[in-house]
């Protein structure tokens, strides 16, 4: 693990930064719009109507509240033995169609980080998913994941970065999220972490609640290498 750290002062915020804990639809891979397929496609099943942009809105969720949701949307009970049913056509659509593409860049940021913090990504996709996007797109980068399954409560709750800040082994004061939906923002300040978001599907208004909002990925870049300058 880095043992580098230092003081940053950011929108009053003092944080002695060690570890950088990024979502990943979104953030690190071009990947919500086949996210948001799979579930249209899942959603006429069971009579719900839905766009990408309502996707976009609960962005972060795990399938639970995923499947939750759209029960509602159709104005139906949900039946608890369902749920796994669901999850597998969605994961499966998914599978089978996704485009899913790196955000340029990011593997070079992300290289350049490691050498200094501790890294770790923070989803609401399921294992398989996630364990096959990172093995081919950012392999030996990341000391920790935390995926859909490995917590009963999704984001929006603070839950899911808790949960990474234990396995972190640090405070919360050493870390930092990196985030573009805003039920990830939510999760992020619930569990007290300093938050930038990055509105990659929605408008930048939808990211308020984070503590800094970057308009898009060079920004991103441009400001974490700071914290490389400020280190090196």
């Amino acid at each position: 693990m880095p043992d580098t750290s230092f003081i940053r002062v950011e929108a009053g915020s003092v944080i002695m930064l060690r570890s950088i804990i990024f979502d990943m639809d979104g953030v690190l891979v071009d990947s919500m719009p086949s996210h948001a397929d799979a579930w249209i496609a899942v959603s006429r099943e069971i009579g719900a109507k839905v766009s990408r942009e309502d996707i976009y809105e609960i962005e972060g969720a795990n399938h639970i509240l995923g499947i939750q949701w759209l029960f509602e949307k159709a104005g139906k009970e949900v039946q608890p033995h369902l749920y796994e049913e669901i999850k597998r056509k969605k994961v499966e659509f998914f599978s089978a169609n996704a485009s899913i593409t790196p955000f340029d860049g990011m593997f070079e940021c992300l290289r350049d980080l490691k050498q200094h913090f501790s890294l770790a990504v923070v989803t609401g996709s399921d294992r398989y998913t996630v364990k096959g996007i990172i093995d081919d797109f950012f392999p030996d980068v990341f000391d920790i994941i935390v995926c859909g399954e490995d917590v009963h409560y999704g984001k929006p709750f603070p839950d899911p970065y808790l949960k990474a800040v234990e396995l972190l082994c640090m405070g919360k004061s050493e870390c930092m999220v990196v985030e573009n939906a805003p039920m990830g923002v939510e999760s992020a300040k619930k569990a007290g972490l300093f938050c930038v978001g990055v509105p990659t599907y929605v408008l930048p208004s939808r990211l308020s609640a984070a503590d800094l909002v970057l308009p898009d990925h060079p920004a991103l870049y441009a400001y974490l290498h700071k914290f490389i300058s400020s280190v090196n």
